[in-house]
């Protein structure tokens, strides 16, 4: 099973870093975050501008006894309040808009470069991981765009704003103000980190679980085969109880920002509201002045209230961005290969390798010629996993690797793929290292069938002509007789456009092998790779896999990856594998003739471990 604790870093590597890459990919959509600024300072400056219109509008009554000027100040504020709505109306709608086609944006990057990551990164992070970041990580990530944004700029231009005018209006309870707001830019920084640490860490504990979930839901039956209920119920518990408490700690510190806030701003209000009637009474400010100063008062604590609690989402989501923004600055899959595969050739199916030399382009005919020279290699570092493989195999060959689970034989036909890159010695394809030839081309040419065969939603002529995707209905119903799946395929409810569920669940396992072989067989490939295919299936459906890929076979290069010793006898030349190495080689008769570890294996001596 894959590790679930790859949890990310719990604190950003970089905040600033990602915070400003976050609101880069507002550049594709200028007019809307332009448009948005514009409208939300203007509403912003506009409330503010309604808040100042109170002590116009109180003195006009209290002191100058204006009506005139009261209806005036009165229309004024009108128009103002008008102004608020439409202009915070819009800016809103701009930056919801501007929110959901970034994430448009950020999710197309990931899906499309997830696509041209290597092998490697997928053995170092499960499908959980990966699924929570592709979903809870980007609706976070949505959710500080669409509202934590706007609501931070609102915020920046209330607060500066509010505190030019409360100077202008009173220098004296301005710096009452400032004294408590130390008090609480003390508090919300100090409840603020300790939120930042829990919501990180729930974040992270979430995708661990969640990666859990996924491989235990994908492996239910074997869960329940052997029994493993009882220790799969555990573990959930111990990491639903890690995220209980992780959680409870962050939603601890996330609540407390209000209450505290609020009280703070109450004693604020009651200090100015004091203050500024002893002003009144010496007459250095009028009433309107403290009504629109106790307004300001309670506007320039409001920001610094709403981003503390906007503060837990903004964290959450700079988490998420990190884990995002780490996927697509993975290196996609390295390919420097020059050498294209070109059609009109007298090479098989009519295509060559256009190879580049000095002396210009030279056409090669594609034959299937596979050949390992003294290959090294090891998914880790200093690890070999395959050692001083020399092999070779020439088309129409059909070549077996028998040997214990974990000998490396999987691995040999990962590399002809160019799934993984060899540390040592060379790999040939009609004597090219497939190092210069263009990974694209070079897969093109080949076609696997897997043991565990994966179909995708969609029809069953959609699933056999994923193996070549302009192929037309003929060329799919002639793959499905070669593969020997036209007959069931026929009886379905609506023959080839029947919809399978995703894995093809509504089929048989040996159904879904005879439409993988179908699928391998309508890429008309020059070389075949088959890992063990009739392996979990009864004996009928297993004649019946074995003459589609007998058909299949004709004149390819094979390679054959052997569970069961009675499918490989009439192989061309079998490898013996243990421990990376090629302990023995030769066709059947001649590895009897050795009785060495093939013949133990057949005579039942030993078993394949």
């Amino acid at each position: 099973m894959k590790q679930h604790g790859r949890a990310p870093q719990l604190r950003p590597r970089n905040l600033r870093k990602t915070v400003v890459r976050m609101f880069s990919y507002f550049k594709y959509n200028k007019l809307l975050f332009v448009g948005g600024l514009i409208l939300i300072v203007l509403g912003s400056l506009a409330r503010i501008g309604a808040n100042g219109m109170l002590s116009p509008i109180i003195d006009s009554l209290v002191t100058e006894q204006s009506q005139a000027l009261f209806v005036k100040n009165l229309v004024v504020m009108g128009l103002i309040v008008i102004t608020i709505s439409i202009a915070e109306y819009l800016g809103n709608l701009f930056m919801a808009r501007l929110a959901q086609r970034t994430i448009h944006q950020i999710r197309t990057e990931m899906f499309s470069h997830v696509q041209k990551l290597p092998m490697s990164f997928f053995d170092r992070h499960s499908h959980g991981e990966l699924m929570s970041t592709f979903t809870n990580d980007v609706d976070m990530l949505n959710q500080a765009l669409e509202q934590n944004a706007s609501q931070i700029l609102i915020s920046a231009v209330t607060f500066i704003g509010t505190f030019i005018m409360m100077l202008v209006i009173s220098p004296a309870l301005t710096a009452i103000v400032v004294l408590m707001l130390v008090f609480m830019f003390a508090a919300t920084r100090y409840v603020g980190t300790r939120s930042a640490k829990y919501f990180r860490a729930q974040q992270a504990q979430l995708a661990d679980m969640n990666g859990y979930i996924e491989e235990m839901m994908s492996g239910q039956k074997v869960v329940q085969v052997f029994n493993y209920e009882d220790r799969a119920i555990n573990t959930f518990v111990d990491k639903n109880e890690r995220l209980r408490q992780t959680s409870t700690n962050a939603s601890t510190y996330g609540v407390m920002l209000m209450p505290i806030m609020g009280s703070l701003s109450f004693v604020l209000y009651g200090l100015v509201s004091m203050g500024g009637a002893y002003l009144a009474i010496l007459g250095i400010v009028t009433i309107g002045n403290i009504a629109a100063f106790l307004q300001f008062t309670r506007t320039i604590s409001r920001p610094i209230t709403q981003v503390s609690n906007q503060l837990n989402t903004l964290f959450a989501a700079i988490a998420g961005a990190e884990r995002i923004f780490n996927i697509l600055d993975q290196e996609p899959e390295a390919d420097q290969g020059e050498v294209r595969l070109v059609a009109d050739c007298s090479g098989k199916n009519g295509l060559c390798w256009a190879v580049p030399t000095e002396d210009g382009i030279v056409y090669q005919p594609l034959k299937g010629h596979i050949q390992f020279e003294d290959v090294d290699f090891g998914y880790v570092p200093g690890q070999r996993v395959l050692k001083n493989i020399s092999l070779w195999a020439k088309p129409g060959q059909k070549i077996a690797f028998v040997g214990s689970t974990g000998a490396g034989k999987t691995t040999i036909t990962n590399l002809i793929n160019r799934f993984y890159e060899i540390d040592k010695g060379k790999i040939l394809f009609d004597g090219i290292d497939i190092r210069r030839i263009n990974k694209h081309d070079l897969r093109s040419t080949m076609s696997i069938v897997l043991q565990d065969v994966y179909l995708f939603e969609g029809t069953v002529a959609d699933n056999i002509r994923y193996g070549r995707l302009d192929a037309t209905d003929e060329e799919v119903v002639e793959a499905a007789k070669l593969a020997n799946a036209h007959y069931f395929i026929q009886h379905l409810p609506q023959g080839y456009d029947t919809v399978l569920t995703a894995g093809g669940e509504n089929l048989s396992q040996g159904e879904r092998q005879l439409l993988s072989i179908a699928r391998a067989a309508v890429a008309n490939p020059t070389v075949l790779i088959l890992d063990e295919a009739t392996s979990s299936v009864d004996t009928r459906t297993e004649r019946l896999i074995g003459e589609g890929m007998d058909k299949l076979m004709e004149g390819r290069t094979t390679f054959v990856i052997a569970h069961r010793l009675s499918t490989v006898r009439d192989a061309d030349a079998i490898m013996v594998i243990e421990n990376g190495e090629i302990i023995e080689r030769g066709s059947h008769e001649e590895l009897m003739q050795q009785q060495g570890r093939y013949y133990a294996l057949n005579t039942g001596l030993v078993e394949l471990e």
